[in-house]
């Protein structure tokens, strides 16, 4: 069975609207001999003649006139499909996002994200779930749809991703800590005692190996799984929290912070999203704000 041909469809609605083979060719930029072959076609595939002679105009046929309409809407329907997006009315919007990330991500820019959606959106949702892992299982089968990160090895080369911010690691202690004052060397910050962060509960991490060329050793004290979590330890006792930066702005408040005497790399904090989402006008509104909730980065150590 041969495939139609979807174009005699404009060609059909023009000559049912039109009633005439001259003027439908000038509508079509056709010649009225190239039109005249077209309405042939159309005979042929539809098995009725359509439009027939009455004095010196055409006329339809009932089975023309039953399918005027169909194939109007059927063109206007295609036409609609291949028109591009048009911008949402994001004040009419009712929809719930599902964003995965970590805990401490929610509570530095979680309520400015909130804010931002609720003043352009306020029918939008967003449901924050845990971060247990890397894993984009969860991007790929619909049920999270942005996830923000750190770019690795093990994330899934199909996944889109973008650079929210550039990041680094620094140390934090409560006001009246003994590394509140003077010079913050290698010595002076592995000497103390750490809490160590590490959502499987390792015992080392990349402080510990920069520590390591220079013969010394952190002796920590507990192991956490987030840094929230070790900066309210910290806040409560003499313990010496490693978080990054950024990403801990507003947890910090009231705490020393100083930059670590070690040589690490910065990072990049990205935002993940699966491909079939890229162009949805939406998605790609909610990726903005969180772009732009993201973009200041004024909060340095000292």
């Amino acid at each position: 069975m041969s495939t139609p041909d979807f174009n005699l469809l404009i060609t059909l609605d023009v000559l049912l609207a039109e009633g005439s083979v001259a003027r439908a060719a000038k509508r079509l930029r056709l010649s009225p001999s190239a039109m005249s072959r077209a309405l042939a076609r159309l005979r042929e595939t539809t098995g009725d003649p359509l439009l027939v002679r009455a004095g010196r105009g055409l006329v339809p046929t009932p089975r023309a006139l039953e399918l005027r309409e169909r194939v109007s809407q059927l063109v206007q329907d295609a036409e609609a499909v291949l028109r591009p997006v048009q911008p949402p009315d994001l004040t009419q919007l009712a929809r719930t996002f599902t964003l995965r990330t970590s805990e401490g991500f929610v509570e530095n820019f979680g309520a400015a994200l909130i804010a931002r959606v609720a003043g352009q959106a306020p029918g939008v949702r967003l449901r924050f779930v845990h971060k247990p892992d890397k894993d984009s299982a969860s991007l790929r089968d619909g049920s999270v749809d942005l996830e923000t990160g750190v770019v690795g090895k093990t994330t899934s080369p199909e996944l889109r991703t973008q650079g929210l911010f550039r990041d680094r690691f620094i140390g934090v202690v409560r006001t009246g800590h003994g590394l509140g004052e003077g010079e913050v060397t290698a010595s002076r910050y592995a000497a103390g005692n750490h809490i160590s962060v590490s959502r499987r509960g390792l015992d080392k991490g990349p402080i510990d190996e920069a520590l390591e060329p220079l013969g010394l050793q952190r002796q920590i004290v507990t192991i956490v799984a987030g840094f929230s979590t070790a900066l309210a330890l910290a806040r409560a006792s003499d313990l010496i929290a490693s978080v990054p930066e950024r990403h801990t702005a507003n947890l910090r408040t009231g705490m020393h912070s100083f930059a670590l005497p070690l040589v690490l790399p910065e990072f990049t904090v990205a935002m993940l999203w699966h491909p079939r989402l890229d162009a949805d006008p939406v998605h790609r509104w909610l990726r903005g704000c969180l772009r732009e909730v993201c973009a200041p980065a004024t909060d340095m150590a000292s």
